[in-house]
């Protein structure tokens, strides 16, 4: 047998650099770094070894360069992805947030972050955590239960297994998720004779699981049963590639589509079966069918409680849940009839079964009074008074009005991801949203990896004072790797979304805006010179007008471009209409009344939940 003598790390590179897609290309497009030690001296010369066969970038914060390669992953429907690497100690534990915000979203990612010593010989090292009762653990253990797959690399030989293994996970469609391979110091500098095999390129196929054909008769019955059917759009959809099948199914056999998060923009907000999105901050139209289906017909979701309203949306007598997801995990969830199969296979086996069979009971007027009530919202206001601030809607609305086909619109926590699953008329895959974990800080790292991804597409990125405060260094990656997007940062002067959730629940406006907050002074952070000391261009916007100009300037630009708009934080998107309860506990016991009254409304809509059929 022809053998390789490698280092571990060595071995490591030249394997990801062999895996493949079926498009020819890395299924690892590169790897993401920041060198320390535990990492630097074994992977960190195998990287520079490899050179352009795996690509080395080097971002600012290990959580943000791992939101990078998330964020790239889902850009890329997770046909591809990216790794990171850091060193042991706090460098590995920034990465868990990432972890999880992966294992949450379903999406892959490598973590290769270093460890202790496996021979133990200079126990204890820098930065090793130890634990008095167990010899075993080291921070690395922090990433087992936000990890898909997780490994310990404290032999050379242990790559010929744990390599081959995580590659079957994030090539998985119903395992999918992140990967963590906490690779020993020691052990990625000692050599070991590879079989010359196991670097030999390797397509990895991600698959189309085939649903059993009696789950789809069964399913197919309770659509000719029912009489007011309703599809729930999911990222499964997406991640299928069955946008098209969606469409061609609704349309067939009239049944309305309404969306999630993940799914928004699967079908075009212009397509004629998008009844919009659905739930918590759902359209009125699209929540208008799901109160009163009789049928709900999930297709890769998971049904999070803002799509679902808490369980209180899907409220119609008598109704019954289907689920077609490619995890079982999901389809049977709330005693759901699940079909458990790829999304585009499965509903075209399903209106295979279904023949000429069409619904048709919605109202098509619905979806178009609903977009003309947006674009009403969304219009800027004239006739305003003096110091008068925008509305988040106002400042959709201008990004709106300057976007093209080209346009994806991204973000992840705060006010806009409401706002913008409400009010944001989508293209065809131009929407990025990050809410299955809703993680401050995404959003400029994510842009990143979406315009790295999608290269061709003029990238948004809606991002709130409080999440820009909180993680904004890749910026800085972005000028200097001169990857464009156009940042939108609405200030508020705090927490503006969360200081509404307070206010509607009973509670004293209280440390969320700045102003409530138990400080000696107010801030008055200059966001312009902040992000253009990074080496953006920055500049803010005097109104929405000027908003628009500048998000038109900014497709010229080869670096990003940040706007800063001052906005209102007392006014959420909901004011359009639409919307829905969701399940916030209210204190049983207070002194304020306001918690009381919110106490008494929220015993009442308890009453609507239905968590099991």
């Amino acid at each position: 047998m022809s053998t390789l003598r490698l280092t571990a790390a060595q071995a490591m590179v030249r394997y990801l650099s062999a895996q493949m897609t079926e498009d020819g290309e890395r299924f690892i497009d590169g790897i993401w770094a920041i060198f320390g030690h535990g990492n630097v001296a074994g992977l960190g010369e195998a990287l520079e070894q490899a050179g352009n066969a795996l690509p080395t970038w080097r971002g600012q914060n290990e959580q943000t360069m791992a939101h990078t390669a998330i964020a790239y992953a889902k850009a890329k429907k997770r046909t591809r992805a990216m790794a990171v690497t850091s060193s042991i100690g706090p460098g590995a534990t920034n990465m868990v947030t990432a972890a999880a915000l992966a294992h949450v979203n379903r999406l892959p990612l490598l973590l290769i972050p270093g460890d202790v010593f496996a021979n133990r010989a200079p126990d204890p090292v820098l930065q090793q955590v130890e634990d008095f009762d167990d010899g075993t653990v080291s921070a690395n253990d922090c990433f087992r239960p936000v990890s898909r797959y997780f490994d310990r690399i404290s032999r050379p030989e242990h790559l010929l297994t744990a390599l081959p293994r995580a590659f079957r996970v994030m090539t998985d469609p119903a395992q999918c998720g992140p990967v963590t391979l906490s690779f020993c110091q020691d052990t990625q500098a000692e050599a070991f004779d590879y079989p010359a095999s196991f670097f030999e390129p390797k397509v990895w196929r991600i698959r189309r699981p085939e649903p059993d054909r009696r789950d789809i008769a069964d399913v197919a019955a309770l659509i000719k049963g029912a009489k007011r059917p309703v599809l729930v759009c999911g990222g499964g959809v997406v991640y299928s590639r069955a946008e098209e099948t969606l469409g061609a199914f609704a349309t067939t056999h009239g049944i309305p589509v309404i969306e999630t998060q993940a799914g928004k923009s699967a079908l075009a907000q212009a397509h004629p079966m998008n009844f919009g999105a659905a739930g918590v901050d759902g359209a009125a139209s699209a929540n208008a069918l799901a109160e009163t289906a009789d049928l709900v017909i999930g297709v890769g979701t998971r049904f999070q409680d803002f799509t679902t309203g808490s369980w209180a949306l899907f409220k119609e007598p008598g109704r019954k849940l289907v689920s077609i997801n490619v995890q079982g995990y999901d389809a049977d969830k709330h005693g759901a009839v699940g079909v458990v199969g790829d999304a585009k296979v499965s509903l075209e086996n399903l209106s295979a079964a279904l023949g000429d069979h069409k619904s048709g009971a919605f109202d098509p007027a619905a979806r178009l009074d609903w977009l003309a009530r947006v674009d009403a919202h969304c219009s800027a206001r004239t006739d305003v008074p003096e110091g008068y601030l925008p509305l988040d809607a106002e400042v959709i609305g201008a990004v709106q009005r300057t976007s093209t086909a080209k346009t994806i619109a991204m973000c992840a926590a705060g006010t806009m991801p409401g706002a913008l699953k409400l009010l944001w008329q989508a293209p065809q895959g131009g929407y990025h949203m990050e809410y299955g974990f809703s993680c401050m800080g995404y959003e400029i790292a994510g842009a990143m990896g979406v315009k790295l991804a999608q290269p061709e597409r003029d990238v948004v990125c809606f991002v709130g004072d409080g999440s820009y405060m909180m993680a904004n260094s890749e910026l800085a990656t972005a000028v200097m790797r001169q990857v464009p997007f156009t940042v939108v940062l609405t200030d508020n002067r705090g927490f503006g979304c969360i200081n509404r959730l307070q206010m509607g629940t009973g509670g004293e406006q209280f440390n969320n805006l700045y102003k409530d907050c138990n400080v000696e002074a107010q801030p008055e952070i200059d966001f312009v010179a902040h992000a253009a000391a990074m080496g953006a261009h920055a500049v803010k916007a005097k109104d929405i007008a000027d908003l628009e100009a500048q998000i038109l300037a900014s497709r010229e630009r080869a670096i990003p471009t940040v706007i800063v708009i001052d906005t209102d934080p007392m006014h959420g998107p909901g004011e359009a209409g639409g919307g829905h309860w969701w399940d916030v506990a209210v204190p049983e016991v207070s002194e304020r009344p306001q918690v009381r009254s919110a106490r008494e409304g929220y015993v009442a809509a308890l009453k609507d939940q239905s968590l099991v059929e």
